[in-house]
């Protein structure tokens, strides 16, 4: 990126933030300048720019969010501690930002910050990415914005969500679905995204007479797509990589499979090499995505399997060395069931759609903009109703849909209908992070995780090589 384009992008701190010619292009003369609206303006150019400024723009909060101490790194080094019983007690919200992405962020970072809470991830899954309209460079660069306009100090976690392999296009072409999985995660690790869960579960086959044959298919590729992952990971960076035994919404995960899973996964993984491995497992145990919608437009009530979840979470640490088992789809539980969570030492529970039914049931959210968001789905969503389906329970299945068509059209709402938004977001994360003791995290984060200090073109370099020889050996 040429220093004119940089200078561009860094108009609006002024002279607090200077840009160089080479060595270390970016300095910041007054720090407190970042948490300023000047970062509101960088980063709505970073998402809403031409081409090249969009670019100078991620790149500029890349350099700043590197000298501000907030960028991103791996949970993996804290996982692992935790898997020698060296911290225990909490529970680590993964967070979903679709929706009002910044302001969803900075909301996170405001509760984090007042609760000293530091284990936190905020991650992205294939599918959001797209329905969503916000590929992983941006999405960094939003989190980082929001991260320095809050003050926030410490790392950030930043996950590719269920970076899932899809059952139907496998099926017709094993490793060409392989591949776009990897061709995401390259594109994500090359963002900065040093925290990736793989999703292979959709391969488990339930009807082949043994666990180890149910689980083989998943074991093996979770395996090829973790080695993927060491060969593109920045030199100094272990990534936390996570697997996946039985998919979200279908049959409760046992013990039993657990050990075959890993163990497969273990044998194959040595097989190319001394890698590091997996930091969690997920599994599943009564919920689904997004919960269940009755025709009214309420949830239905989840039957968790909290015992199964305790089992599952101290066979993951003491057979394996994993910090734990991982729960999806929690976020529209109810609000007594959080803390059960700590209580039984899952490492980690992932959070979405209640952050995003928050915006669109907001009482301020413009009737207009809800009304016209409900039509465009009426049309572009239209194959995804049910025949059986009440409007109800259409619109709160489909209405993800629209976040990416009306992006901008929610990023430029009225200040003051954000910030109401927003207040009631925050109120919702700061009662996630009490209920799942995750406050107080702060200093763990800072005494078990050693983040990789890394510039924009030594973050690309390294991910661009990797995958050129990955697409090579094909």
């Amino acid at each position: 990126m040429s220093s004119d384009l940089l200078s561009r992008a860094a108009a609006p701190y002024g002279e607090a933030v200077s840009i160089g010619a080479g060595g270390k292009r970016v300095t910041v003369r007054d720090p407190k300048i970042l948490a300023t609206d000047a970062t509101d303006r960088v980063v709505w150019q970073a998402v809403f720019g031409d081409e090249q400024l969009r670019e100078a723009a991620r790149e500029l909060l890349w350099e700043l969010g590197q000298s501000a101490g907030v960028g991103p790194a791996s949970i993996h080094d804290l996982y692992i501690a935790r898997g020698r019983g060296e911290c225990s007690g909490f529970t680590v919200p993964a967070m979903n930002v679709r929706m009002m992405a910044y302001d969803t962020a900075r909301a996170i970072f405001r509760a984090a910050k007042e609760g000293d809470a530091g284990a936190i991830i905020l991650e992205i899954a294939r599918s959001e990415i797209a329905y969503t309209d916000q590929r992983p460079a941006e999405y960094v660069a939003v989190i980082t914005a929001a991260a320095l306009r809050e003050g926030y100090s410490l790392p950030l976690f930043i996950q590719g969500d269920h970076c899932q392999v899809n059952a139907k296009k496998y099926a017709v072409d094993p490793e060409g679905e392989v591949g776009e999985v990897k061709k995401l995660i390259g594109e994500e690790v090359g963002a900065g995204f040093f925290n990736i869960d793989v999703d292979t579960s959709t391969l488990v086959d339930l009807d082949q007479p043994s666990l180890d044959l149910q689980q083989r298919a998943n074991f093996e590729r979770c395996a090829e797509i973790t080695a993927f992952i060491r060969s593109i990971e920045p030199k100094g960076v272990t990534s936390s990589v996570g697997g996946e035994i039985g998919e979200v919404g279908m049959k409760n995960s046992t013990v039993e499979e657990l050990h075959a899973f890993m163990d497969g996964f273990n044998r194959t993984l040595a097989r190319t090499g001394k890698l590091a491995g997996l930091s969690k497992i997920s599994v599943q145990t009564g919920t689904s995505h997004g919960g269940v919608v009755l025709p009214d437009g309420s949830i239905a009530e989840v039957k968790l399997d909290i015992d199964a979840l305790a089992a599952l979470s101290k066979a993951a640490r003491g057979d394996y060395g994993l910090g734990g088992a991982v729960q999806h789809g929690a976020s529209t539980l109810p609000s007594n069931a959080f803390g059960n969570f700590p209580s039984v030492e899952t490492v980690e529970i992932h959070l979405a759609t209640n952050f995003q039914n928050i915006v669109f049931d907001h009482p301020k959210l413009p009737a207009d903009l809800r009304k016209r968001m409900m039509a465009w789905l009426d049309t572009n969503a239209a194959s995804e109703r049910k025949p059986k389906d009440t409007d109800e329970q259409f619109y709160y299945r489909a209405r993800k849909k629209a976040i990416g068509p009306f992006k901008e059209e929610c990023w430029s709402l009225p200040a003051e209908v954000r910030a109401a938004i927003a207040a009631d977001l925050e109120k919702t994360f700061r009662f996630l992070f009490e209920q799942l003791k995750v406050n107080g995290t702060a200093g763990l984060v800072r005494r078990t995780v050693r983040p990789t200090a890394l510039s924009w073109n030594e973050l690309h370099k390294a991910a661009e090589r990797a995958v050129d020889d990955e697409e090579a050996g094909e």
